[in-house]
């Protein structure tokens, strides 16, 4: 057995509820039906709080998954530099001209090779995660394009 009940609400309150009836599809009688069972349940405050530490457990593990993802491009960044940096001999001054030439035009081709992986979705995580995870199996070979010395 049903009973009818008669309540006023606010105009931004009920513009609200009959857009979201709409959205959902679902009478509006039924939304306020289902607050007002949750809002008068006892163990209302259990399932919002159930609710928040899932919503907080999925954000921790994207947060970690993040830092991983810092930690890996922090240390490849820093073997790169050490190699480089261990592995260049200083330039003569009639040579340092040719050498910013050539430094430019490679830059440029790095941000392109960077572009077309961005656009791929391909990125150094994948590629991490595919050479320490088992198997090793349906790597992709690397893309030329993707190598930014000329």
């Amino acid at each position: 057995m049903r009973i009818k009940h008669t309540i006023r609400l606010p105009a931004d309150l009920s513009v609200r509820l009959a857009d979201y009836a709409a959205r959902k599809k679902v009478p509006q009688a039924l939304i306020v039906e289902t607050a007002l069972a949750s809002f008068l349940s006892p163990d209302g405050p259990e399932r919002l709080e159930a609710a928040l530490a899932r919503r907080l457990d999925r954000v921790t593990r994207q947060l970690e998954r993040m830092e991983r993802r810092v930690t890996i491009s922090n240390e490849s960044l820093a073997v790169f530099v050490r190699f480089w940096l261990t592995s260049m001999p200083p330039l003569p001054d009639a040579a340092l001209a040719a050498a910013q030439s050539k430094g430019r035009e490679r830059y440029d081709g790095f941000i392109e090779a960077v572009g077309r992986r961005l656009a791929r979705g391909k990125t150094l995580d994948d590629e991490v995660r595919l050479d320490v995870g088992p198997g090793e199996q349906g790597q992709d070979a690397p893309d030329p394009k993707d190598n930014p010395v000329t």
